[in-house]
């Protein structure tokens, strides 16, 4: 089966045409133009902004021309993650789907549904034309996964509407009303390499497939950070072994995803080479212990045997580096005392990348509903990479959007779902990252929430769609769509 065999026939055609198109996050001009010109090729007014941000408009069902104008929102871009056995370019290939019984996925890579489910389904209301509705604009920013620079960019005038549809949120059921801001916090620690020292055994040390996910999303689950766990391996050795040299290290790609796998090239002398591999099937042991119920059996740790590099980065540094990404502050870190059950605070150890100007390049990405906790926690982090000699900076800042219970639009939006469903519909705050908050900032008087069918496990290659669950969240959309009208 394809996924344009499932229902709603129409939502999942538009889907698997964004699925086709390479969208990136800072490489979107590829999607830019695909909604260009399939809005052309509909006969859709369709305008762009300096930015990358697209919208397009359709006209009110007739009748209901006086009914409030609708904004329907997502993000053009996908996160590019992939399993490190497949062969894939995001910047020119497809992304691959699979019906799955009750889910749909990729293979090997992200799916893209977030937020490319989203997307389709504003797509699919602007061809729908059964549907009754009132003057409808659909908005695509640009890069929301790091920096929302759409969203950061979008000028007075460019959409009109007093209501917004945020079709970003990940749990059919869910009514969203508020989420975390955040931040990133960039490290750059210099380096200089020197000759690797002979009567030493090297080893490549790797944790790999780690379940990762959403930074905001799955930060409450327990699951493992694979640079931290690798930091902390080195570092016990260095405290077991009388010190241990570090060759290489890598570990983690995006700010808002959990580092799924990371490795290190090694170096202990010989004489405790024994003694440090019986360690690693130790350490091989203890974390599949503590991560089990979060992460399963399957994810690896191995420690074998290479050849002497040439190079190792010198000593010193190498010590201050594992210390500080081992102590550094990563996972949950407040939890909410205004929403029972929100996590505030949390810190993503996301990446430590070794460039090529001898810098190595660490990054951390803080959230928090509170911003006053958020910038706290950065500055923590700013404060321990600066005692290695780090350069600390902060990118991608986006502000948190406050819950509006009284909201109009939520209350639509309750009803239908209650009367579709036979169910309420839980309303609740987030602790990822939406871009309502930066909206309401440029347009004040906007009514918001964000809802969408569940998805599992994005950012990651496991990234999958419930399929009935899209089917659900299709006919609320457009339900609401039709009671606004």
């Amino acid at each position: 089966m394809k996924i344009t065999d499932l229902e709603p026939k129409l939502l999942w055609e538009c889907f698997d045409e964004i699925t086709k198109v390479p969208r990136p996050t800072h490489h979107l001009e590829k999607m830019k133009q695909f909604l260009v010109d399939w809005a052309n090729r509909h006969n859709i007014e369709v305008a762009t902004d300096e930015v990358g941000n697209v919208v397009m408009k359709k006209a009110a069902t007739p009748g209901h021309e006086n009914a409030p104008t609708i904004i329907l929102q997502g993000h053009q871009d996908m996160v590019a993650e992939k399993r490190n056995d497949k062969e894939h370019d995001f910047l020119n290939d497809p992304i691959t789907t699979i019906v799955d019984g009750e889910w749909v996925k990729a293979d090997g890579t992200t799916l893209g549904a977030d937020n490319g489910m989203g997307c389709a389904s504003a797509m699919a209301v602007l061809l729908d034309d059964k549907l009754v509705h009132g003057p409808i604009e659909c908005l695509y920013t640009v890069d929301e996964e790091q920096g929302l620079i759409g969203a950061n960019g979008l000028q007075p005038g460019f959409v009109t509407g007093d209501i917004l549809l945020n079709l970003d949120s990940e749990e059919h059921g869910q009514l969203v009303i508020g989420c975390a801001g955040g931040k990133v916090t960039v490290c750059t620690l210099p380096y200089n390499k020197v000759a690797a020292p002979q009567g030493q055994r090297y080893y490549r040390v790797h944790l790999n497939h780690l379940k990762g996910g959403h930074s905001g999303m799955e930060i409450g689950l327990g699951r493992g950070n694979a640079n931290q766990q690798l930091a902390r391996f080195i570092w016990e050795s260095c405290d077991r072994f009388g010190g241990v040299i570090v060759a290489e290290i890598d570990g983690g790609n995006l700010a808002n995803a959990i580092p799924r796998e990371a490795w290190a090239v090694v170096g202990v002398d010989c004489d405790a080479a024994e003694a440090f591999e019986a360690y690693g099937k130790e350490f091989s042991d203890m974390i599949h212990a503590e991560f089990l119920l979060a992460e399963g059996k399957d994810f690896t740790f191995t420690v074998e045997p290479v050849e002497t590099p040439k190079e190792i980065i010198e000593p010193e540094t190498a010590c201050k580096l594992i210390s500080a990404v081992f102590a550094c502050p990563n996972g949950v870190q407040g939890m909410s005392n205004a929403v029972e059950g929100l996590i505030e605070t949390s810190c993503n150890l996301a990446s430590v990348k070794m460039k090529p100007d001898n810098t190595i390049r660490i990054e951390i990405h803080q959230r928090s509903s509170v911003d006053s906790r958020r910038d706290e926690i950065a500055d923590r982090v700013k404060a321990l990479f600066r005692m290695i000699g780090c350069e600390v900076a902060f990118d991608d800042a986006y502000v948190g959007w406050a819950p509006n219970p009284e909201s109009k639009v939520l209350c639509v939006a309750e009803k239908s779902f209650e009367d579709l469903f036979g169910r309420k519909p839980r309303i609740e705050a987030l602790h990822a990252g939406l871009e309502c908050g930066l909206f309401l900032e440029k347009m004040p008087n906007l009514d918001m929430i964000s809802f969408g069918p569940t998805l599992k496990d994005i950012h990651s290659p496991s990234e999958k769609a419930n399929i009935k669950s899209v089917e659900e969240y299709w006919r609320f959309l457009c339900e609401i769509i039709t009671r606004l009208a």
